[in-house]
């Protein structure tokens, strides 16, 4: 099988490759033509482009933010309709839904803040695609090679590690290996819909700094009050400071089994 990487330069994708071996990188730059030239014999299009979120939100960047979901899915999904493609793997983000409450994909509605639009209207790109399509809503990845673990790792090893705020903000999280295998798993079943990666096990942002420092072996003693985040972050401070209750009913519901669904089985496997 042959699939083709759009957004191939981030952590996700870095563990796609080494599952996938037989894939095409889509550049940023590519016309649609130059797209629709590079799907010749592809299976399966996964859609990863995206500018980062963890960045200071001015008005420009949230327009980044924007732009560079929603017009390379876009132009994605124009190329693919007129492929041979046999399915779309499109990203979003549990950002979707509203904080303070429990979900899974029974929820249609969106939350009202920023990157819920943000999510709503990048999902509403890749439903434009005429071939089977599923849409990942990522979590908190978790791997020691990149996303939110490898940035919290040097100041929890340094014994600075703390909770957000008053650290009951709820967590949603996804071990990276468990990321891969659930896209192999709607590869294989032929799956379409909506997909939550997020484990069956959140947790508050206390129980997650705990378990980390104990792994870690190491105090966590130090809090991190939400207006640091604010004065870094801006709005964008809301990726740390939201509490996002999701779970992954629509994927357990066709047979898939996480083989890291506690936090501490997760940390054990990616610190050991």
């Amino acid at each position: 099988m042959k699939v083709a990487l759009n957004g191939a330069s981030g952590f996700v994708a870095s563990h796609l490759k080494k599952h996938f071996s037989d894939y095409v990188i889509l550049d940023r730059d590519d016309s649609e033509q130059d797209i629709l030239n590079k799907l010749q014999n592809v299976d399966v299009v996964f859609n990863l482009a995206g500018a980062p979120i963890m960045k200071r939100w001015s008005e420009s960047y949230k327009k980044t933010l924007l732009s560079s979901r929603i017009k390379t899915t876009k132009k994605l999904v124009n190329a693919i309709n007129q492929s041979e493609v046999k399915q779309l793997i499109s990203t979003s983000a549990i950002g979707a839904y509203p904080d303070d409450m429990a979900f899974d994909e029974s929820y249609k509605g969106y939350g009202d803040d920023f990157l819920a639009r943000v999510t709503k209207e990048w999902e509403a790109e890749a439903h434009k695609c005429k071939k089977p399509t599923a849409i990942v809503r990522f979590g908190v990845i978790l791997g020691k090679d990149g996303g939110a673990l490898a940035q919290m790792l040097t100041p929890f090893k340094l014994g600075l590690g703390g909770i957000i705020g008053d650290g009951k903000m709820m967590m949603s999280w996804i071990d990276v290996d468990d990321l891969v295998a659930m896209y192999a798993f709607i590869i294989e079943h032929k799956l379409e819909g909506l997909f939550n990666a997020t484990t069956p096990t959140p947790l508050t942002n206390y129980e997650f700094t705990k378990t980390l420092g104990r792994v870690l072996n190491r105090p966590t003693f130090l809090p991190l009050p939400e207006f640091v985040l604010q004065a870094l972050f801006g709005e964008g401070s809301t990726v740390l400071t939201g509490s996002k209750e999701v779970y992954p009913n629509a994927i357990i519901s066709q047979g898939f089994r996480f083989k890291y669904e506690t936090l501490e089985e997760s940390l054990q496997h990616l610190l050991r």
